[in-house]
């Protein structure tokens, strides 16, 4: 029987910081406005200088055994390094309080729900998912159902990944819903 190799936890604010780094590369080549990318490589190029050089390179080489990052060597002799999905989850962790759901300038007039039915074994991720739903805006319709007017999917998620209850939650987009009037006026949309 193969041995399971240990997942390490990332506690150390450096190694935090060298992923989320590594994420905004990501985040500059999804950026179409020069000025907005010019912004970024400024802040990027900042945060790469406070890092020590050799406990860099170390940290860079655990990432590739621990499979966060590859690297590929250039024509030019310089070495690119690109996050794997398995490094994009583990930036995103270092996120999750900063998520938010962003509101669009016109609704779509569409309502986004959440419900789950969480065993009792996973109290803690429940109750946890509750609380994360209701700090990001959520209106609480039941116990296990909440709905929001804006696009959320991935938000949701990602919080059910973090939490590992992807089996437990749904998510759904409805255009008409029961009471519809109250939840309106929760969120100001008339």
């Amino acid at each position: 029987m193969a041995k399971k190799i240990k997942e390490r936890k990332f506690t150390s604010p450096t190694k935090q910081k060298v992923l989320l780094l590594l994420q905004a590369g990501l985040i500059l080549s999804l950026t179409p406005s020069p000025r907005r990318q010019f912004w970024i490589l400024k802040q990027l190029s900042k945060e790469w200088k406070k890092i020590d050089r050799q406990y860099l390179y170390r940290i860079i080489r655990e990432f590739k055994y621990e499979r966060l990052v590859n690297w590929k060597e250039k024509e030019d002799g310089s070495i690119e390094v690109v996050l794997t999905e398995k490094g994009k989850k583990h930036a995103l962790k270092f996120n999750f309080e900063e998520i938010k759901i962003k509101e669009p300038a016109v609704w779509d007039n569409k309502w986004r729900l959440v419900f789950y039915d969480i065993p009792e074994k996973k109290k803690k991720a429940r109750e946890a998912l509750r609380e994360k739903l209701k700090k990001l805006g959520f209106y609480e319709l039941q116990k296990s159902v909440f709905v929001h007017p804006f696009k959320c999917k991935d938000e949701i998620d990602f919080i059910i990944e973090c939490f590992e209850i992807r089996n437990f939650v749904r998510y759904g987009e409805i255009e008409n819903l029961s009471n519809e009037s109250e939840i309106k006026l929760h969120f100001n949309l008339y």
